[in-house]
């Protein structure tokens, strides 16, 4: 039987003194606000740009940490150093954030990805949650209301490293929005925003989702019909993964008998054909067709993947309670930590090649945000602790 209280307790213990430890020695701040992200596996800062995604994410990170896991104040001081951060040089001066500052703030590239406005909102909602502050949850909203038109007319926004194709959407932009407004719409309890999530987690599941492929699919042309290859046959695991356990959260306390099996499906698929079946792990990128796939290094295996893996499956498994997820998630443990943790320098590493050794190639960005693999192991934690609850073994974890 499996011992979901001691998974639980290991995966804080990582998240804790592994990930965020790290995190706060090497990369907060102190002088401007914010994080540096552009740093290396062992800690040297190799620019002081700033990604405003990747200080939404932190955001989130910081916020969730001390809202879910331990209410450390060294938490909430980073978070409320990146909410003033952001406040103060995030947005331009219609609503949208930015992409890149320098390490003071000032703008060095306006708003070119949609992507940062849904990482925003996320970082937001969480912040709104740990510090009851109405300031965030105003901005979460503004936020909304300034990117609805645009999700409602693809084509019109930038989503910048990856940009689109003319003619084109992309899975991932509705995915991050999905997660997003069902995040801000159950804030607000406001019906309105959770319509606009359910449109999107239906966009992806009836959509992107392919049945015929048993994938989901990156791409898709306007009117929702597959593009030839490499456009149309290129599939990530790691965003099929994701997708899937966004959708499972999402729609967790409805009765979506019919969501619940598609966002399963998805995820079962995305590991089957994510899987290297020669050195494990899973890889970037793969073309459904055989083909060489669109994007590089797609052999690469990158933690980011297996930390949605880590997370996703626990959820699965409360979703169906099938034994493959059981399988999946102990062959992705062994893997992930096996190869990802860094034992020289903290933390894990970054990028493996596809026999699992670090390599330093940039792959879309110059980042190692602290994002995936702390929400992965957050998000794994309430989902053991779920599961421990209903087996008997603990008191039932609060509701955000």
């Amino acid at each position: 039987m499996i011992n979901f209280q001691k998974l639980s307790s290991e995966y804080r213990r990582i998240l804790e003194e592994d990930i965020l430890r790290w995190w706060l020695h090497h990369a907060v701040d102190h002088e401007h606000g914010g994080v540096l992200s552009c740093i290396k596996d062992n800690g040297s800062v190799v620019s002081d740009d700033k990604y405003v995604w990747s200080q939404t994410r932190a955001l989130w990170t910081f916020s969730a940490a001390f809202n879910r896991i331990q209410p450390n104040p060294t938490y909430m001081a980073v978070a409320d150093r990146l909410f003033e951060f952001l406040v103060k040089h995030g947005r331009n001066e219609h609503g949208r954030w930015r992409y890149l500052l320098s390490r003071q703030g000032d703008c060095k590239q306006d708003a070119t990805s949609i992507q940062t406005d849904a990482f925003a909102i996320c970082g937001l909602v969480e912040y709104a949650r740990a510090t009851k502050r109405q300031e965030p949850v105003d901005l979460a909203r503004q936020t909304y209301q300034c990117v609805l038109h645009h999700l409602r007319n693809p084509g019109s926004y930038e989503t910048t490293p990856y940009p689109l194709p003319e003619g084109t959407k992309a899975q991932r932009v509705s995915m991050q929005f999905s997660l997003a407004f069902w995040e801000l719409g159950k804030l607000l309890n406001d019906q309105d925003i959770l319509s606009q999530g359910m449109a999107l987690t239906d966009d992806v599941l009836d959509h992107f989702r392919q049945p015929d492929q048993q994938a989901i699919v990156e791409y898709l042309s306007l009117d929702n019909s597959c593009l030839p290859a490499p456009f149309g046959t290129l599939m990530g695991p790691g965003h099929g993964i994701e997708t899937a356990w966004f959708q499972l959260e999402n729609i967790r306390h409805l009765q979506e008998t019919e969501r619940k099996h598609k966002a399963i499906e998805v995820m079962q698929w995305s590991l089957e054909r994510g899987w290297d079946q020669n050195y494990g792990g899973l890889f970037l990128h793969v073309d459904l067709a055989g083909g060489e796939p669109l994007l590089p290094h797609a052999n690469k295996k990158l933690s980011w993947v297996h930390s949605e893996a880590l997370c996703g499956l626990p959820m699965a498994y409360e979703a169906c309670g099938e034994s493959w997820t059981i399988e999946w998630h102990q062959r992705i443990t062994d893997w992930t930590f096996r190869s990802f943790p860094n034992p020289e320098h903290g933390e894990w590493h970054h990028r493996l090649d596809r026999q699992g050794q670090p390599v330093e190639e940039v792959i879309a960005l110059p980042v190692k945000d602290p994002f995936h693999i702390p929400r992965g192991l957050i998000y794994a934690v309430e989902t053991f602790d779920r599961l421990s609850w209903s087996d008997g073994h603990t008191q039932q974890p609060p509701e955000l």
